[in-house]
């Protein structure tokens, strides 16, 4: 966006009173760190909880911590898993707190768990990430149904009405709208959805956010005019990962920030201001999971070649485990890194990269990162950690001992 000359500034204050400009005025928004947390993390072996964000040291660096998920059922929002948000029983060992819940109240699981974090870190925004089918929001968004729908949104999630008996006001701060993907047609009712959602959030509540999660290309999106949704969102956190994956036949990086060879973070970035969103509404994403090929040929390192797609995703917390049984390449450019045995290849993110990726994000101004999803992360919370050194200090050298850095060519050649 337009910034002003130190110079410039003197002129005015000549012209102008300059009361504030040696205070916050002058300072650019800090940006900000914003972290899925997974509904689903209680069911992964070992579970994940929101204790897990204290104990891994992630919940201090999180400036908006968005839940996923909430559902759409019948044109009404819904809460997408009763027995995760509203109905387990959390141990004293489990729990934030360190206290058993009541099995007998009306409102435990991992929303309850949330209110204890929220008196932890008031700082943080919890935002409930509203996911889904297409359809559901197709329906939802109809000029017959918007209203309503928006209105049962901010019942159940601002004001807190759960289900029979479980009322917690407070707990959410805002809406992250997930609609993947809007139709040529459901483009104007698109745009009119915000606005709803603007509109009742604003009367709600002072301060109350409403964000989207946006796809790796405007495009996806057709007519949906993204100038006009800027003007109404308080930010867009683009899903810059899997430009590359199982459904294609040789292998690539699934999350490059620059590439000659697929998309790449950069190239989306670029595309959105290109399309009205200014930079510092803008979220760069980071995937905390890798893809994996087998039976890939050992030219370039396996970089760029036929293999045989596994049709499975994998935590880093899972990738970091094969590192001493592979070697560990790095193109030079991107800073993006792939495992290599001699058959199997991985892509993923390492502290590495998620550090060069978020240094990028704060150097171009950037409303900052969104990571996809917290759970996959180390139990220390390696990644997360990365991404805050990036956005909050100078990049470190990108190089680590006993790595081989590489320039990889849109051809698919490298050199050691």
């Amino acid at each position: 966006m337009p910034r002003f000359s130190f110079s410039s500034l003197l002129v005015l204050c000549v012209l102008l009173p300059c009361m504030g400009l040696s205070g916050a005025a002058q300072e650019s928004p800090k940006p900000l760190l914003v972290g899925y947390f997974p509904q689903w993390g209680i069911y992964n072996d070992p579970p994940y909880y929101v204790k897990d964000l204290i104990t891994s040291g992630s919940a201090p660096l999180l400036d908006q911590l968005n839940y996923a998920q909430g559902f759409i059922v019948n044109a009404r929002c819904a809460v997408a898993d009763p027995n995760a948000d509203l109905n387990l029983t959390y141990t004293a060992v489990n729990s934030v707190d360190g206290s058993a819940d009541n099995p007998a109240s009306p409102l435990r699981g991992s929303f309850h768990q949330l209110r204890e974090l929220k008196k932890l870190y008031p700082r943080m925004k919890i935002l409930i990430s509203l996911e889904g089918k297409a359809a559901s929001f197709t329906e939802a968004a109809q000029p017959e149904n918007r209203v309503a729908f928006v209105s049962s949104c901010i019942d159940m999630f601002v004001r807190g009405h759960f289900a029979a008996g479980a009322d917690a006001p407070g707990i959410f701060d805002g809406f992250d709208l997930d609609w993947e993907y809007p139709q040529q047609e459901d483009a104007p009712n698109y745009l009119a959805l915000l606005q709803e959602f603007r509109k009742q959030l604003d009367a709600a509540r002072p301060g109350l956010k409403l964000t989207i999660a946006a796809g790796p290309s405007p495009r996806m999106y057709h007519s949906v005019d993204f100038s006009a949704v800027a003007k109404v969102v308080d930010l867009v956190g683009l899903m810059n990962y899997d430009y590359s994956g199982p459904w294609h036949k040789e292998t690539g990086f699934h999350a490059p920030l620059y590439s000659d060879h697929s998309g790449s973070a950069d190239g989306t970035i670029k595309q959105y201001e290109e399309d009205g969103v200014p930079a510092e509404k803008l979220l760069l994403g980071v995937p905390f999971y890798g893809y994996s090929w087998k039976s890939v040929g050992a030219e370039n390192h396996g970089l760029f070649q036929p293999g045989e797609a596994v049709h499975e995703d994998r935590p880093y917390r899972y990738i970091q485990t094969l590192i001493g049984a592979s070697k560990v390449y790095r193109d030079e450019t991107a800073q993006a890194p792939w495992l290599y045995d001699g058959d199997t290849f991985w892509t993923y993110e390492d502290p590495v990269s998620a550090r060069f990726k978020s240094a990028y994000a704060a150097q171009h101004h950037l409303g900052g990162v969104m990571v996809w999803e917290l759970g996959e992360d180390s139990s220390d919370g390696q990644l997360l950690k990365a991404v805050n050194a990036g956005l909050r200090t100078p990049p470190a050298q990108p190089q680590i001992a006993g790595e081989s850095s590489i320039s990889s060519s849109a051809t698919g050649t490298a050199k050691e």
